[in-house]
């Protein structure tokens, strides 16, 4: 009874943050921006409708995981509202479409270890989605990881995440102690960066081996391997900066972008001065100039919540991803089998990995890669994937119980 009540109060803060962002918004505007205070009942409904069916036909999981992607949801579509009112309402369809997708995966998704032994099915899934985009792709902002069929775009490596994760899974989770058995993990794991660098989409690279050496200890508990891999990492880094220019341009924006500030480094340079204007405490949701920040609604949304809440309020989100991470990672602790274990730790890695990756990009503390702050920056296709891969910890915390 305790946990009912620490999450009915937490979801009344997200009803009250909702309520309060938008109302802000509704406010400023003149004439009145009475579509804002629908979003926010629209918003609010989804959310308390999806947990109670979630509370009420599966009540023993961890409610807290729903919870705090429900926490980053609301701000990213708040602020994707006050950026580009288009975007937010394709957005909120999204969200909704996602958040039945974490529904049905907790509702209809059989017993996971079941599909433990698809171990083939789940590498060809990987292979054709992370190749994808290397043979049909479009190159959009520099990168060539967009496939568009009939007007509709979408990332394949994104998908490929939850191939990947489960391919890791199948094939780890019977380890016992022989290098032989990592042989294959390896040569996919190495595919797979392949056609990142090859697509020029770094972030996903990165993601990929955080996900990769995580998944890696956590089935061998050997240190060595994971030392190893660091260094095939730095080699591979190595010969990719000396064989790709768009490498060499990313690590030389990255060591000094102020030369480059109006050409190769505007982006960058432009996101350090929105944090910086904002201060600790922002110019207030609606006041701020985050319109300077190119791509502001994806890759860069983090500097425009920075500018407008504050640098504090940009810490508070680090933090609710820390706690997203660290309720997925006790469904893994508690998993009844080895791949189901896995599985809430591949994903888990995965939503880690991807929010170091873009905040360090976006603050330069780490070459740009160019990549979404999941849950929070506008994006369909990586909501999606992301609810998808928390629905599959939520039913391992449903069945860890």
């Amino acid at each position: 009874m305790g946990a009912d009540r620490d999450e009915k109060k937490l979801l009344k803060y997200i009803y009250l943050l909702c309520i309060v962002c938008f109302l802000n918004l509704t406010i400023i505007k003149q004439p009145v921006d009475s579509g804002a205070m629908v979003m926010a009942a629209v918003t609010c409904v989804m959310i308390g409708f999806s947990y109670f069916v979630i509370r009420r036909y599966f009540p023993e999981g961890d409610k807290h995981i729903f919870i705090f992607a429900s926490v980053l949801s609301v701000i990213g579509i708040v602020m994707i509202y006050r950026l580009n009112m288009a975007s937010s309402i394709k957005q909120i369809i999204w969200f909704a479409i996602s958040v039945t997708g974490f529904i049905l995966t907790v509702v209809i998704l059989p017993d996971l270890k079941r599909f433990c032994n698809l171990r083939y099915l789940f590498l060809a899934g990987t292979v054709i989605f992370m190749g994808m985009a290397t043979l049909i792709g479009t190159e959009i902002n520099g990168s060539k990881n967009w496939v568009v069929i009939a007007g509709f775009s979408f990332q394949p490596s994104e998908f490929g995440k939850l191939f990947f994760v489960a391919y890791l899974a199948s094939a780890l989770k019977d380890y016992r102690n022989s290098f032989r058995e990592l042989i294959e993990p390896a040569v996919v794991v190495m595919v797979c960066l392949g056609f990142m660098v090859l697509q020029k989409d770094l972030g996903s690279a990165l993601i990929f081996f955080g996900i990769s050496i995580t998944m890696l200890y956590i089935a061998t508990s050997k240190t060595k391997y994971v030392l190893t891999c660091f260094g095939l990492f730095a080699a591979g880094a190595m010969i990719s900066y000396q064989l790709f220019d768009h490498v060499r341009l990313r690590v030389m924006i990255w060591q000094n972008p102020w030369p480059y500030a109006n050409n190769q480094s505007y982006q960058v340079v432009q996101s350090m001065f929105s944090i910086a204007s904002g201060g600790l405490t922002g110019t207030g949701l609606g006041l701020g100039h985050p319109e300077y920040v190119p791509i502001n609604t994806s890759d860069f949304i983090f500097a425009a919540i920075c500018e407008e809440l504050g640098i504090l309020t940009g810490f508070a989100i680090i933090i609710i991803y820390f706690l997203l991470f660290y309720r997925c990672m006790r469904a893994a602790v508690n998993a009844g089998d080895n791949f189901s274990r896995l599985l809430a730790v591949g994903f888990s890695a995965m939503v880690a990995s991807q929010v170091i990756v873009i905040a360090g990009g976006v603050i330069n503390m780490i070459p740009l890669t160019g990549i979404t702050m999941p849950l929070v920056s506008y994006g369909g296709t990586s909501m999606l994937i992301t609810f998808l891969a928390l629905g599959v910890i939520q039913k391992i915390s449903e069945e860890g119980r």
